[in-house]
């Protein structure tokens, strides 16, 4: 059983929700996926799957935060622990679109969150190189797959928010792994695409939250997405 189990958003909707876990098995588990921490999730059940309506909708955002929450207490220690959150209306129009409503639905969760303070490991400042987003206390690296991205890597049928939890890479830093991982997955992503993503960067060096759409993006780019004063 796994320890991350369907959200309860599943079993309302049980034939559109089993195609889309369905499909997101077979994009992660194709040969020439790139992402191997997503792969090492899928076969160690260390994931859990959500199904909600919009994206930024009044509805999805509440059961999401419910549920993301629910996640980020129970990831504890785990190696690859993520959240997908696949969103079952239709996938907005192209990646500007996608954005957009990528940054809508984060910004909406961050209204709606129970711990506004943010996780202290990280900055709450989109600009900072030092940015995660957070949510009830926990940073995640999102990650936004769509029909119409540029991206092989995040070419998904569904709009689909992947939540890795910020910890868990720092515990990869720490053991020795993570530089055997990224160079893993970027030739992966070499061979699959051609290329890489030029938002492409590690923690510390430039904000991650340019490469959360996976749009490329360029110098004059500025996050829409800041943190409420309280």
């Amino acid at each position: 059983m796994s320890p991350f189990p369907e959200t309860s958003d599943a079993a309302r909707l049980p034939a559109v929700v089993e195609r889309i876990r369905d499909d997101f098995h077979s994009f992660v588990l194709a040969p020439d996926f790139s992402c191997l921490g997503a792969r090492a999730a899928l076969r160690h059940d260390a994931y859990r799957f959500g199904a909600y309506g919009g994206m930024g909708s009044p509805a999805a955002t509440a059961a999401l935060a419910r549920d993301l929450a629910d996640f980020g207490r129970g990831a504890g220690d785990a190696d690859f622990a993520t959240f997908v959150a696949a969103f079952v209306d239709p996938a907005p129009g192209g990646e500007v679109e996608f954005e957009a409503r990528l940054w809508e639905q984060l910004r909406r969760l961050h209204d709606a969150d129970p711990a506004p303070g943010g996780d202290p490991s990280v900055s709450d400042d989109p600009e900072d190189a030092h940015f995660s987003f957070s949510f009830a206390g926990t940073a995640f690296f999102v990650v936004g797959l769509h029909p119409d991205s540029s991206r092989l890597a995040r070419r998904f049928g569904w709009p689909t928010l992947v939540f890795n939890p910020h910890a868990q890479f720092e515990r990869l830093r720490a053991d020795g792994r993570y530089g055997r991982l990224r160079q893993a997955i970027r030739e992966r992503e070499v061979a699959l695409q051609g290329s890489l993503n030029p938002n492409l960067g590690d923690f510390g060096e430039a904000s991650e939250a340019r490469q959360y759409s996976g749009r490329a993006t360029d110098d004059s780019w500025r996050c829409p997405f800041h943190r409420r004063d309280d």
